[in-house]
């Protein structure tokens, strides 16, 4: 051992007198340590958060959609869906058409997001079907349409046929509806009358529920089956758009441009980081800035380490003029006070590193943090540990503490022996 870090380790050690240096040094270790788990907590919920949005949007949504620039849709989407289907990197494909609708229940209305998907698919291009709790989306078939007869309004015994449906739990809940239960889609798109327009209206079944665990999925989507959509929306064989399924979800956007190559204009190929770009940018944004505020904390924490150091510096005048006059060089003093300094700064680091490792762990396993599910999407706060964000972590406290040693390390080199023993 060099005797920089010998003298370094034994000024750490506090001698009766120096009670008060050493509270402060245990005080500038505690407040490192402290930043540091903070920050590896609030990354670690922030990284949870992008990750469980990411695997709820992908659950409900494909990882590419293909749209067209006209009105009126796609008429070839089988087509193109074939055609998409073949690319390397592709496992599925398939047509689908949605557009906004209006959905009653006997005492309850809601404006809903209402897809059509294409149920004569091997694999889906989302993954929606493993998210349904009651029900099976293979009710939604024509084959599963429902035939009863009823009473009107003035008591006639008339014969009604319904689809199925399949709709969020959310909504469900807001329409007072459960399985099998009669709900009506009044679509704007209708017949053209004397009168003006009048939206089409259509009795459906409740067929299946699905919790995605995405409020705005859960109390605002609807699925039926492509046909159904088609004609509701008065479409004939056209469709609003492909959306296709990729091995590696990484690579959408690559894929995604191989699309566009393909088709050219007017299609437009676009991939899921691409169709929540705002969302995920608000994301890594909001994990930045709250990362560079939290960073704060660990500078406090390096203004005790030049406090602690100074007064170390005052209290040790005599032995570092004994140090130069025996021949220590300015570089050997220096380098003294920094070691100490660094041994604080990598002592709160690590003391920090294991407290945020600890309460990622509690947070994980025990969710004794609860939140509203209509305002965060979550009900517990999701963690996701990175390694990288802990080695980010880590090296910044020891770089904003190495940089706070240097004044008083530098200061304690400029001290003249004779000065300092000319009173001893």
């Amino acid at each position: 051992m060099s005797y920089e870090w010998f003298v370094s380790l034994r000024y750490l050690k506090a001698k009766r007198k120096q009670t008060f240096i050493s509270l402060i040094t245990w005080i500038s270790i505690l407040g490192v340590a402290v930043g540091v788990t903070a920050l590896i907590v609030v990354l670690a919920v922030m990284t949870g958060m992008q990750e469980d949005l990411k695997k709820k949007i992908l659950g409900a949504n494909s990882h590419i959609v293909v749209t067209h620039s006209s009105s009126s849709g796609i008429g070839d989407g089988a087509a193109i869906a074939s055609m998409i289907k073949g690319m390397d990197g592709v496992i599925s494909a398939a047509p689908f058409v949605i557009n906004q609708v209006m959905l009653t229940s006997p005492t309850r209305i809601s404006g809903v997001v209402l897809r059509g998907v294409d149920l004569d698919q091997k694999q889906m291009p989302s993954d929606i079907g493993s998210y349904i709790k009651e029900g099976s989306l293979s009710l939604l078939r024509d084959k599963a349409i429902r035939v009863s007869t009823e009473a009107d309004e003035f008591g006639a015994k008339v014969t009604v046929k319904r689809p199925g449906i399949v709709i969020g739990a959310e909504l469900a809940h807001n329409l007072r509806v459960g399985l099998n239960d009669p709900v009506t889609v009044v679509s704007p798109i209708g017949k053209i009358t004397p009168g003006g327009t009048a939206p089409t209206a259509r009795e459906y079944f409740v067929a299946g529920i699905f919790r995605a665990g995405m409020y705005e999925y859960d109390s605002s989507l609807a699925l039926v089956s492509l046909g159904q959509a088609q004609s509701l929306f008065a479409m004939g064989t056209n469709v609003t758009g492909v959306e296709a399924r990729v091995k590696d979800i990484y690579r959408a956007p690559f894929i995604a441009q191989a699309i566009q190559s393909k088709l050219g204009f007017p299609f437009m190929a676009r991939d899921w980081r691409e169709l929540n770009h705002n969302l995920f940018f608000a994301l890594a944004l909001e994990k930045a800035v709250i990362g560079i505020i939290l960073a704060l904390i660990v500078c406090v924490a390096a203004f005790n380490i030049v406090s602690t150091l100074i007064m170390v510096v005052m209290e040790k005048s005599r032995d570092i003029a004994i140090l130069k006059a025996m021949g220590a060089s300015r570089k050997s003093v220096m380098s003294v006070f920094f070691m100490e300094g660094f041994i604080i700064g990598l002592a709160g680091t690590l003391l920090g590193d294991a407290g945020g490792v600890a309460l990622c762990w509690l947070l994980d396993n025990y969710h004794f943090i609860t939140l509203p599910k209509d305002v965060y999407n979550v009900d517990t706060l999701p963690v996701q540990l990175e390694l990288a964000d802990m080695l980010t972590v880590s090296g910044a406290a020891l770089v904003i503490t190495a940089i706070a040693t240097i004044y008083p390390s530098w200061n304690a080199s400029r001290l003249d022996p004779a000065e300092a023993l000319r009173y001893e």
